[in-house]
């Protein structure tokens, strides 16, 4: 096994990794965790003359390349390491989750970041806050941000994210509590913004109060700031939004906003109470019958190397 082919991730790839790489090498040996081999001195290409990359008696996990000129079979842990880390991106991306990432690099056409020591793109039409400067574009090096991984090719090295699809699972499921701005009013209700994004939804007259309101203008003022809750829309590419259903009793955002405000989380909680239990019956079939979706890969498929909180 040639030096280079022992070390599966260079240092600046560490610091990206899901798995843990602080622990102890007794700790790497059990199901679903990767090992990770670290000589800083290799790794930083300043090998001590006459010193040893690995120690005598060090477990390896590697694949097989080939064969040398003398018919010796010719290793390596990098491909290895590499394969796991391409058949992890797949699952995830069949997972469906967004994930959390760290940005490390941009070019004029977006952010660069590493999942699993493998190079990622985030283009910027996929990024939640609209950019007009390279300087904006630049200042979010350092910076994490939630992701989902929409196009995956091992073949082409291709994997390129989206912070949009990832902020609409994140905060547009029914039930999220979200504060925005009122930007417009119209007669069938109000535009709100979300947050600071580029974001808006529609709050519908309907869905302001349960009271019976004669002007929208009365009771809602345009920039100002609000709290709704996400309710069921009837048009999938439509956000709809819900301050009706923040009230401990019909009406009171007419007569006391501020309570409602105040009761907001309370309130948005048993909303979300009432949903029905959607999320297994979202997950792919492979993953209800806890079926590994790639069993020729069966030798490093383990779903429980994932752990979500939500």
């Amino acid at each position: 096994m040639l030096t280079k082919e022992v070390l599966p991730l260079y240092s600046k790839e560490m610091e990206h990794l899901l798995c843990d790489v602080n622990k102890t090498e007794e700790s790497f040996m059990v199901q679903g965790r990767m090992g990770i081999l670290k000589n800083n001195d290799a790794i930083n290409e300043m090998p001590v003359p006459g010193g040893t990359v690995v120690e005598i008696g060090t477990i390896l996990f590697a694949e097989v390349l080939g064969r040398t000129l003398a018919g010796r079979p010719l290793l390596s842990t990098r491909r290895l390491f590499r394969r796991i880390a391409w058949h992890r991106l797949r699952q995830i991306k069949q997972l469906g989750e967004p994930i959390q990432v760290r940005i490390s690099e941009w070019n004029a056409k977006g952010l660069l970041t590493r999942i699993e020591g493998l190079r990622a793109f985030l283009p910027k039409a996929e990024l939640v806050k609209r950019v007009n400067s390279f300087t904006e574009l630049k200042e979010n090096i350092g910076h994490r941000m939630h992701v989902q991984i929409t196009q995956l090719d091992e073949d082409k090295n291709n994997l390129i994210l989206s912070e949009r699809e990832a902020w609409e699972k994140l905060y547009l499921r029914e039930g999220t509590l979200l504060e925005g701005t009122v930007k417009r009013i119209l007669p069938y209700g109000a535009q709100i913004r979300i947050g600071e994004t580029n974001r808006s939804g529609l709050l519908h007259v309907s869905n302001i109060t349960r009271a019976r309101i004669t002007s929208i203008n009365d009771i809602l003022a345009v920039d100002e700031k609000v709290k709704v809750v996400v309710a069921k829309s009837m048009s999938p590419d439509k956000i709809s939004l819900s301050i009706a259903d923040l009230e401990s009793e019909p009406g009171l955002f007419v007569s006391n906003k501020e309570r409602v405000f105040l009761e907001a989380e309370m309130m948005a909680k048993k909303y979300r109470e009432k949903l029905p239990p959607a999320f297994i019956s979202q997950q792919p079939e492979s993953l209800q019958n806890n079926v590994l979706p790639f069993e020729n890969e069966a030798l490093y498929a383990n779903w429980k190397w994932f752990k979500f909180e939500r």
